[in-house]
């Protein structure tokens, strides 16, 4: 009694008392990591795996509201967007791998190790997390050449996409295809594809195919600000129309055609409206929920009324590909500013936190990314180059004892085999 009238002086209590505080410290974080561990999310990776981390929080609703849509001869969609604290961690895995594997292309590239034309999407990782978490495995994405990421959201896994920028044979479309041309028909990934805007209208016929064959799915077309000014596009904008067909064009806004600026290209930058007819709306594509909530929302449209237009604003942070610096258009300032003010996935890891997903779990998913980026490296300089009768393998049935000129001015005979067989 006489003790704890002098509790705040009294060095022994104070020292019984901080092993005691210690003793229920420990076995609460005995019990939080029992609870952790027979509580756990798995997140599957589109790498073609499945990595779990721990969590009793997966199920939390988060309620987030996102920013003002704009719209065209629409209603907008709900700016309060739900969420899980699961859905959360699931998109920052995803969203964290896409900028490790873009930065370590980035210093390949400069190593030497890739060559040739790379366009690198960190920056926008925002816009196709959002994208996949509104869609289902069976809609269909067709893309520009930035399209690394979808590659590997799209069934791919991080290991064959960088196998493919170094040109070997273990690549996504065996070292043939290179950095603007992934592909993977299976996962309903139809490109990857190197023409400015070609994409636009291959994707209306993507979307045809869906509906002839009653299929209850969408394909969205991805293009940039660069290519909304494109003749094709607004062609594929007009059969869309008329056919009411199932498609979800989608213009990221980058606000840079390679290095051109959007006010400098298009006498209306207000790209979610050049649809005329076509529906849009513009929604901010840094924001991951405000895509997912946009996406969904454009679903549910377009397979009851046919197609919209979304415009994403977005940012890259590097050049239009690694040949452009990215700063000789814009300033050092204006890139900074972007990164400390609108990062995707920075945003994405502070809800986590702010919703008290443990920091130790979020250390422990970029470790796991940023060994599977560097394993996905290593693997790809060890990789086989494709053998060169692999040249012929897309164009010929049978090449018929043709010779094959070499970079040397000699010819070879090489042998035809109809398989992929390293």
């Amino acid at each position: 009694g006489d003790c704890k009238q002098r509790l705040p002086s009294c060095r022994q209590c104070s020292r019984t008392t901080a092993r005691a505080n210690m003793a229920v410290v420990h076995a609460l974080q005995g019990g939080l990591l029992r609870s952790l561990q027979q509580s756990s999310i798995t997140l599957t990776a589109a790498a073609g795996g499945a990595r779990t981390f721990a969590t009793a929080l997966d199920k939390n609703v988060v309620t987030v509201e996102v920013a003002p849509y704009q719209t065209h001869k629409i209603e907008a969609p709900s700016t309060t967007v739900e969420t899980t604290v699961g859905e959360l961690a699931k998109m920052y895995y995803s969203m964290f791998r896409m900028r490790r594997m873009e930065v370590a292309a980035d210093m390949q590239y400069k190593a030497k190790l890739i060559r040739g034309f790379c366009h690198l999407y960190d920056g926008q990782e925002a816009v196709l997390e959002g994208i996949e978490a509104a869609l289902t495995p069976q809609d269909s994405i067709i893309t520009s050449y930035r399209d690394h990421c979808h590659a590997v959201s799209r069934g791919g896994t991080v290991a064959s996409v960088m196998a493919e920028l170094f040109g070997r044979a273990t690549g996504k479309t065996h070292g043939i295809g290179g950095s603007m041309h992934m592909y993977n028909r299976q996962h309903n990934f139809y490109g990857g594809n190197g023409i400015v805007g070609a994409q636009i209208p291959l994707g209306a016929g993507v979307a045809f195919a869906h509906k002839y064959k009653k299929e209850p799915n969408v394909c969205v077309a991805m293009y940039g600000d660069g290519a909304a000014n494109q003749g094709q596009k607004y062609e594929a904008l007009n059969m869309a129309g008329l056919w009411d067909l199932p498609v979800i064009f989608v213009c990221e806004n980058n606000h840079y055609g390679m290095g051109t600026a959007a006010w400098r290209s298009a006498k209306s930058p207000l790209y979610y409206t050049r649809g005329d007819y076509i529906p849009g709306i513009k929604a901010d594509g840094m924001d991951v929920l405000a895509v997912k909530q946009v996406v969904a929302f454009a679903k549910a449209h377009v397979l009851a009324k046919g197609p919209i237009i979304l415009e994403l604003d977005t940012y890259r942070y590097h050049g239009h590909s690694m040949s452009d610096p990215g700063s000789t258009y814009r300033t050092r300032d204006e890139i900074n500013s972007m990164r400390q003010q609108r990062d995707p996935v920075e945003r994405v890891k502070k809800l986590l936190i702010e919703n008290g997903y443990p920091a130790e779990e979020v250390k422990r998913m970029e470790r796991e990314v940023k060994q599977d980026v560097d394993s996905a490296v290593e693997a790809a300089k060890a990789a086989p180059i494709p053998p060169p009768e692999w040249l012929w393998r897309n164009m010929y049935q049978d090449p018929c004892d043709s010779e094959m000129r070499k970079v040397d001015g000699t010819h070879v005979k090489p042998t035809f085999d109809r398989s992929y067989k390293v």
